[in-house]
């Protein structure tokens, strides 16, 4: 039989609708907690509470005390599978600091919901369903962390939240999912070539996230810079461009040995050096900008977050990223 550990954190999975208002809101007692009969025979799953956090409140605080309690699950030997539920707005963050900073042996699982658990069509009994069948499959285990929702199976590192409140939001840009869900049965199809690991404790820097935009003003570098980060992220245009008007104020983080990280604010695609110009991404990273392909603007700052706590080389860093 196998042993599913199933860690809450909150979310619209766990929530409900006020019938008055029609607002919803965190329910008194997680209704997730009466449904052992969904998995089946051959899977005993322990739940646990450990937040009942909407995403948006979700930091790094809690995103580390999930990773501390998922090690020592399988320090102790007591699982031989990790779900976590969460709210949708922040879990692909959750699970790409997860996918970088775990070493797991079992696999590890996140899913949610879009819509609350007394709702017409409420999804989360699925998606829960579909994770604890996830986790239970013995080709999970060596995906990384891995996000399940709407029968699909992704992988943390590229899956992003696409639609405000579709039952399909979570997709692959470029991609597509690693595998899918057909009744009971996992199917898995691609897996991620590479993975990472950095071993963190704690996480102590700061690195805000800015978004690019025709006739961008150097005011906004400026005051960021103003605010003393440790780093910086920035969603340029197309293949990884910027307006001119910033350069100046970009050349002060290079000048003084702050990362910063380029991705595009493109749906699909990923960032790349490809125009000399004036802004352009070859004059950008010849000037020391480290292109992350591949990554969102989010988790790339996750993992520019994560890899402070490792090192200040900028050439050891952009390796990590490229």
């Amino acid at each position: 039989m196998k042993r599913i550990l199933l860690l809450h954190t909150g979310g619209t999975i766990s929530m409900s609708t006020d019938q008055t208002t029609g607002d919803v809101r965190p329910s008194s007692e997680n209704p997730l907690h009466h449904y052992q009969h969904l998995f089946g025979e051959a899977v005993h799953v322990k739940a646990e509470d450990l937040f009942q956090l909407p995403s948006p409140h979700i930091t790094l605080k809690e995103m580390t005390a999930m990773k501390e309690r998922i090690e020592r699950a399988i320090e102790t030997g007591e699982a031989d599978g990790i779900v976590l539920t969460h709210g949708t707005d922040t879990l692909e963050e959750t699970a790409y600091f997860l996918d970088l900073t775990l070493h797991a042996s079992i696999p590890v699982v996140l899913t949610g919901a879009m819509r609350p658990a007394d709702s017409i069509g409420a999804d989360g009994l699925l998606n829960l369903q579909a994770a604890v069948w996830t986790a239970m499959s013995e080709e999970a285990a060596d995906k990384g962390v891995l996000v399940v929702m709407n029968e699909e199976i992704h992988a943390a590192r590229h899956v992003t939240k696409t639609h405000t409140t579709n039952v399909a939001t979570f997709r692959t840009p470029t991609f597509g999912p690693i595998g899918i869900l057909a009744k009971n049965h996992v199917h898995f199809f691609q897996k991620l070539v590479e993975r990472e690991h950095f071993p963190v404790d704690t996480i102590r820097h700061t690195v805000p996230l800015l978004k690019a935009y025709a006739g961008m003003e150097s005011q906004l570098l400026e005051a960021v810079f103003q605010m003393k980060p440790d780093g910086l992220v920035i969603e340029a245009l197309g293949a990884g461009n910027l307006p001119p008007a910033v350069l100046p104020s970009l050349k002060k983080f290079l000048e003084n040995d702050l990362p910063v990280v380029l991705v595009s604010r493109a749906f699909n695609g990923i960032a790349q050096d490809i125009y000399d110009y004036e802004g352009g991404g070859r004059q950008l990273k010849q000037a020391g900008v480290i292109f992350a392909p591949g990554l969102s603007g989010p988790k790339a700052r996750i993992k520019l977050l994560i890899l402070l706590e490792q090192t200040k080389d900028p050439k050891e860093m952009a390796n990590c990223f490229e």
